[in-house]
């Protein structure tokens, strides 16, 4: 019988990348007093920094999480960092031989999948969480318990920003950075709001959720998207989210900028102004009758979720950042890419190419930290390169694409 002081049996897929930090983290805090990780899957191991480490701790490693789970059933906790397009399978997967979930973000790439697991960690009671470390974080927990509380007056409009300077290396690093789906047909629908920057698209509808363990639920949106590199998919995305309770989203991110900015983000409530800004660091309140707050930086602790993660398996209460409250997001990647008809591609005199290895559209960064002060679309800002997408209701939408099942069309399980 397992008692609680006992190491939670933990299995990691990936120990490149972000598993890189979870395994370093584990290494380091977490094992073996805390933790016992019964093996390590990644088909390429030895490029992994770590891997000698892990032979030295005598820590199998695998190419597949069958075979993990072949040799060492049942682990309590299964941390996947994987590419978007293994969430879905490795996460059914764990879920299917008892395992509760850590799942870097995104939880899925289209919202039917989404559904699916959702269903499915109901009907074996175990639990998917979602890495978005923001969400973890004693600054975002505090500011969203004074908002639910009443404290800042009704929410008006909450906006986020995110600048960053991407390379070709950057698309260039896997098979699957800027797809849309692989060549198998598996969604990916890799960008900027799917990955880099999703943890700030998700802040805000989680700081729009009516409590604790859920996010805002966005009923409508309408975006535009632009490319400066040579990719499927959009470096450069802008949306308007509007959710059940009325509350306007803005969202702003792009790659393909000389010079990074944010993230940061702006919340308008009736009494008072919430806003934080990476170069400075800290999250303020400011009311309308002058008084000040401070929640300190979201940055601190990002490894928060896995101390959760672990925390909670051993505990019974609801889950935090879990699959419920990270649908919030996806439903919003999935009506990004139904609003936009096409893709644009900025005209080739704005991008500076001097530069063999970036695609750097000349005067960008200025052009959205002006929308995202006037809270406007480029297109509603008369830039001449811009093009609005179409309103996309998301109330009710359950399929990707085109909103709901096609008749005769069964859900993925």
């Amino acid at each position: 019988m397992v008692k609680p002081e006992d190491p939670v049996s933990l299995a990691l897929v990936g120990i490149g990348g972000m598993g890189y930090f979870y395994l370093k983290e584990l290494l380091e805090n977490y094992y073996p007093q805390k933790v016992f990780i019964q093996g390590a899957v990644d088909p390429y191991p030895e490029r992994s920094e770590l891997y000698p480490e892990l032979k030295r701790s005598d820590i199998p490693v695998f190419s597949t999480l069958e075979d993990l789970y072949l040799r060492r059933p049942n682990p309590e906790l299964t941390v996947i960092s994987s590419p978007i397009h293994c969430h879905v399978s490795q996460s059914g997967l764990a879920l299917q031989n008892g395992s509760h979930v850590l799942c870097e973000k995104p939880l899925t790439a289209v919202v039917q999948d989404a559904d699916a697991l959702i269903r499915m960690g109901n009907k074996l009671k175990n639990w998917i969480l979602i890495g978005y470390q923001w969400c973890f974080s004693d600054a975002i927990q505090n500011l969203k318990q004074d908002i639910l509380k009443g404290i800042f007056g009704q929410p008006l409009r909450f906006k986020t920003l995110c600048l960053w300077h991407r390379d070709l290396s950057y698309y260039q690093r896997c098979d699957w950075a800027g797809k849309i789906k692989t060549s198998e047909g598996i969604w990916i629908l890799d960008s900027p709001a799917n990955n880099a920057m999703a943890h700030f698209l998700h802040n805000l509808l989680y700081l729009a959720g009516d409590s604790q363990y859920s996010s805002g639920s966005p009923v409508e949106i309408t975006a535009e998207a632009y490319r400066a590199y040579p990719v499927e998919n959009y470096d450069t995305v802008v949306c308007r989210i509007l959710t059940k309770n009325i509350l306007e989203i803005l969202f702003y991110a792009s790659h393909a900028v000389r010079d990074d900015a944010g993230p940061m983000f702006q919340l308008e409530f009736t009494d008072a102004e919430v806003s934080f800004d990476h170069s400075i660091g800290t999250i303020k309140a400011l009311g309308k009758n002058g008084r000040v707050k401070k929640y300190g930086s979201p940055d601190l602790f990002p490894m928060k979720k896995l101390e959760y993660a672990v925390n909670a398996v051993r505990q019974r209460a609801p889950i935090l950042c879990g699959s419920e409250a990270s649908r919030a997001q996806t439903l919003s990647i999935n009506g990004i890419q139904e609003s936009i008809p096409a893709i644009i591609d900025f005209p080739g005199a704005m991008i500076d190419s001097t530069q063999k290895s970036s695609r750097d559209v000349s005067g960008l960064e200025k052009m959205l930290m002006q929308c995202y002060t006037d809270n406007m679309l480029p297109s509603e800002a008369g830039l001449t390169w811009a093009r609005k997408g179409k309103r996309i209701q998301l109330d009710s939408y359950s399929y990707f694409p085109g909103g709901f099942i096609p008749s005769g069309r069964e859900e993925k399980e």
